[in-house]
């Protein structure tokens, strides 16, 4: 699930966020963080998504 959690991050970043932490307020936070600039988008959600949590790929 790691896996596909990262390629959804990396293409659609609120998507990411959504499949790992519902609609909370980090996937709204990540929506417009991706509508105003992409490159955000994607940071914040790897950050959330494997830094903050504590989860890795391995």
């Amino acid at each position: 699930m790691a896996i596909i959690t990262l390629i959804a991050t990396i293409l659609l970043p609120p998507l990411g966020v959504a499949l790992k932490h519902g609609l909370d307020r980090d996937f709204w936070i990540n929506l417009i963080l991706t509508l105003l600039f992409f490159i955000p988008g994607v940071i914040h959600g790897l950050y959330v998504n494997f830094v903050r949590s504590g989860n890795a790929l391995a």
